[in-house]
């Protein structure tokens, strides 16, 4: 068996081998490392073959107001100076029709909106009685004055909404009610001859004495027809009377009675 001092020059030469192994120089390995961006362009988190597109279609990211950072290119600015506007005192009056058909909108070519009493003088709505006594006519041309009158009143409620005035809406708005009252009631009115004519074409459809399909004279009465052929008649006979011969026999003798021979 072999003495410890035998083993000794061995154990010091394997850990001698162990140390020099251990702290042997390594060697640098050039790794290609791949540049990490956080850019639009660079940054691709999805690798999956159907994965959706992450592109940035804004032209102005990056820019910032607070930050002060500018755009992302150069602007060109020219040296030209810019107009400047001329002054209302120095425009060329603006010509305008004095009979233009848009002056009737405004009750006063002066003023854009009455005083709130010039609105409250003004008459209550038409009823449908004294409508029903006007004609087709009377009706139209009331119907389009009602209408031009709610014309007014929108401007100029339009226009003291725009100024901020404050005052005559109520005003206003009474006067367009009771205009409208009118209209409602020239449209009951028409409604009921308009049920009326339905119900007369009805009634003609049934009457022999009435020919729809004759527009120039659908009304030919019988007691009519009658009255003509009895007059015809008449004359057909009285011509006929005075074409006949007369009987010489039964004129009458012309001689006066005094030289008529007596008994």
């Amino acid at each position: 068996m072999a003495s410890p001092a035998a083993l000794r020059p061995s154990m010091g030469a394997i850990m001698q081998t162990c140390r020099s192994a251990a702290t042997a120089p390594k060697v640098a390995v050039a790794v290609p490392v791949r540049a990490l961006s956080t850019s639009a362009a660079l940054l691709k988190r999805h690798k999956y073959p159907t994965a959706r597109v992450t592109r940035d279609n804004s032209k102005q990211r990056g820019e910032s107001a607070l930050r002060k950072s500018g755009t992302r290119w150069k602007l060109s600015v020219s040296d030209e100076p810019l107009p400047e506007p001329v002054p209302r005192e120095e425009l060329p009056p603006i010509q305008v029709d004095e009979n233009h058909g848009l002056w009737d909108f405004f009750y006063d070519r002066e003023t854009v909106a009455m005083a709130p009493l010039e609105h409250t003088k003004h008459g209550r709505a038409w009823t449908v009685s004294e409508l029903r006594k006007k004609s087709w006519d009377d009706l139209h041309r009331l119907w389009w004055v009602c209408v031009k009158e709610r014309n007014r009143i929108a401007t100029a409620n339009w226009e003291r909404t725009k100024s901020e005035l404050g005052f005559g809406l109520a005003e206003a708005n009474e006067r367009d009610r009771n205009v409208k009252q009118t209209m409602r009631g020239i449209k009951h009115v028409l409604t009921e001859r308009f049920y009326a004519w339905e119900d007369a074409v009805k009634l003609a459809e049934q009457d022999p004495e009435i020919d729809l399909s004759n527009p120039e004279n659908p009304y030919t009465p019988s007691t009519f027809l009658e009255a003509e052929e009895t007059a015809e008649g008449a004359e057909a006979s009285e011509t006929q009377s005075t074409t006949t011969e007369i009987d010489p026999t039964t004129i009458p003798s012309s001689k006066s009675q005094a030289e008529a021979p007596r008994v």
